[in-house]
């Protein structure tokens, strides 16, 4: 009989009156909250624009998932805009960055990967977004298209879409301060993240689908991360759909 662990893990990770985990946080252990790679080539990005959208309810309206895209190339400035309005740093208060998308206890677990299969100016190839130089650091170059299609359970709208968004958890900042529950609001900061994206890539008139059905491993592996520190969590493509 298979363990049910996710039931176990729901049950156990629930807060009760009277019975608080007692958690003395330790600022000299805190995980940082940036992931970076310093070493590899930097692709400076427009500043996010503003563009005049829909108003929010007609964006609401709008949303859908789209599956079949059209061979066409989305812009720089485009995915600039969908990167700042996932993740990016809106305000500076009092030291602290605080970004478009909620956090519990703003630990910002979440790191941005991209896919990219056709974007202008961009060459196709694996990227980390530097969410503090709002720049895409060049991890892989190639056509990585076959790979995250079949780690992606063969969806082919991961071949067809221009770009693939890919989020991991880097658990640690989280259960620095919530311990095992953490893993809770790390998959919900996920969902707030992937709803932006969704509703921004609405607004700029694009199609975008989220993808939960993957094999882990394999897109860690793609990514060149050990899945257990840091993990793939959710996809999502965007580009332009047929009509």
């Amino acid at each position: 009989m298979s363990i049910s662990y996710g039931d176990v893990f729901q049950q156990h990770s629930k807060y009760h009156r009277h019975e608080m985990p007692q958690h003395y946080l330790d600022w000299n252990t805190r995980p940082p909250l940036y992931k970076t790679y310093p070493q590899v080539p930097h692709i400076h990005l427009p500043e996010p624009t503003h563009p005049k959208t829909p108003s929010l309810f007609t964006i609401l309206q709008a949303r859908k998932s789209v599956r079949n895209y059209l061979d066409e190339s989305i812009s720089k400035t485009q995915i600039s805009q969908l990167l700042w309005a996932t993740t990016g740093i809106r305000r500076i208060e009092l030291g602290l960055a605080y970004r478009t998308a909620p956090s519990a206890g703003a630990l910002y677990p979440i790191e941005t990967y991209l896919v990219v299969n056709n974007v202008t100016g961009v060459s196709q190839g694996i990227y980390h977004y530097s969410i503090q130089q709002h720049q895409l650091e060049e991890l892989r170059v190639g056509d990585f298209r076959n790979d995250i299609t079949q780690a992606a359970l063969d969806q082919n709208m991961c071949a067809t879409a221009s770009v693939i968004f890919v989020w991991t958890g880097v658990f640690s900042r989280s259960k620095w301060k919530y311990g095992q529950r953490a893993y809770r609001y790390v998959y919900l900061d996920c969902g707030h993240i992937a709803e932006n994206l969704a509703l921004t890539a609405t607004g700029l008139g694009l199609g975008t689908c989220q993808i939960a059905a993957l094999y882990d491993d394999e897109i860690n592996q793609l990514l060149d991360i050990d899945g257990v520190t840091e993990s793939v969590i959710y996809l999502s493509v965007v580009g332009h759909g047929k009509k």
